[in-house]
C-alpha cells in the first residue's frame, strides 16, 4: 500500500452553499469542528468572500483550541482581515481571545493562568471596541464583555503575570 496523501479535492456546486453552511452549524453543535472546518474550506474555495463561511471557519477553528497548540489562534486571526464589517472584526477578535483563554484555563499548565488573564483582558478590549459600533438591538459584545468580567471576578487565580520569580523545588 502506498503512502499517497495528495488528492485532488472535489468542488462544491455553487447552488449547494446554503445547505453546506447548514451542515457546518450541525457539525459544530455535534462537537465535530474539524468536519465543520473542512466544509467551510470547501465553500471558500468557490466563494472566497463568503462572510458566513469565514465566520463559521473562524468559529470552527476556535472550537479546536482545546485540542491543539496555539497555532489555531494564528489561523483564526488570519481570517479577521477578510471580514468586511469593522464590528465583526472587533467582535470575533474578542471571541478568539476569550476562547483561547478558556482553553488555557482547561489545560491548567504552569503559568497558563497569567497568559489566560492576558487573553481575557484583550478579549474585553475587543468587545469594548465592538460595542462602540454595534448594530441596533445587538448587545452581543456587551454580553461577552460581561462574561469575561465575571470570569475574572470568580477566578482569583487568573491574574496578571507577576514579576516575582518562583523557585520550584527540584524534588
Amino acid at each position: 500500500m502506498t503512502g499517497d496523501t495528495t488528492f485532488e479535492l472535489k468542488s462544491l456546486a455553487p447552488d449547494s452553499i446554503a445547505k453546506a453552511l447548514q451542515k457546518v452549524e450541525r457539525y459544530r453543535l455535534l462537537n465535530e469542528p474539524a468536519e465543520a472546518e473542512s466544509i467551510c474550506l470547501d465553500v471558500l474555495r468557490i466563494d472566497p468572500g463568503n462572510q458566513q463561511a469565514l465566520v463559521m471557519l473562524l468559529l470552527a477553528l476556535t472550537d479546536q483550541f482545546d485540542r491543539g497548540s496555539a497555532s489555531g489562534v494564528i489561523q483564526a486571526r488570519e481570517i479577521l482581515p477578510a471580514l468586511t464589517s469593522d464590528y465583526e472584526r472587533a467582535y470575533y477578535a474578542g471571541i478568539i481571545c476569550e476562547r483561547r483563554a478558556k482553553a488555557l484555563i482547561e489545560q491548567a499548565a504552569l503559568g497558563s493562568a497569567s497568559v489566560a488573564y492576558s487573553f481575557v483582558r484583550e478579549a474585553m478590549e475587543h468587545y469594548e471596541r465592538a460595542q462602540s459600533m454595534h448594530p441596533p438591538h445587538d448587545d452581543s459584545a456587551l454580553l461577552r464583555w460581561n462574561t469575561c468580567a465575571r470570569m475574572l471576578m470568580r477566578s482569583p487565580h487568573l491574574a496578571p503575570r507577576s514579576d516575582d520569580r518562583v523557585d520550584l523545588p527540584l524534588e
